[in-house]
């Protein structure tokens, strides 16, 4: 067995959205990132940042992987496609999420099935995901 260690960060996001002009988000740790609306539009969509924030962690969680077996000295590079089907029912929401995950470099499909489940270990966005997560809302005066 793998020890993982876990490592702590700030994490939180603000979104602000004046009358007019687009979404912005702000995370705990001060990124920034604009958010766009356009069907047709350069940008991220609050869905292109669910899929993303899956693709990211997975590729940064399968680095840890390639990194916790002692198997970089054979990896090159990862590559993650998520894609998503929205439910034609009920509340708007995604109803299932795929990955498509390309690792180059010199394994066998055994080491990078392993490596992959390593990876969904680490992964805390899929986790989440995968475990629907409670949501509280609450409302205050502004």
């Amino acid at each position: 067995m793998v020890e993982i260690k876990v490592k702590h960060r700030e994490t939180g996001a603000t979104a602000r959205l004046a009358a007019r002009g687009r979404a912005t988000l702000q995370t705990a740790t001060g990124g920034e990132l604009e958010v766009v609306t356009g069907v047709s539009e350069a940008g991220f969509n609050p869905l292109d940042l669910l899929y993303s924030s899956l693709a990211a962690c997975l590729v940064l969680s399968i680095k840890g992987a390639v990194v916790k077996l002692q198997h970089l000295e054979k990896f090159h590079d990862v590559e993650v496609q998520i894609s998503g089907e929205k439910a034609h029912e009920g509340p708007s929401r995604v109803e299932s999420l795929k990955a498509a995950i390309t690792i180059h470099g010199d394994f066998d499909d055994r080491q990078r099935h392993d490596i992959v489940a390593l990876a969904k270990e680490l992964c805390t966005v899929s986790n989440t995901l995968a475990l629907s997560p409670s949501l509280a809302i609450s409302v205050h005066a502004g």
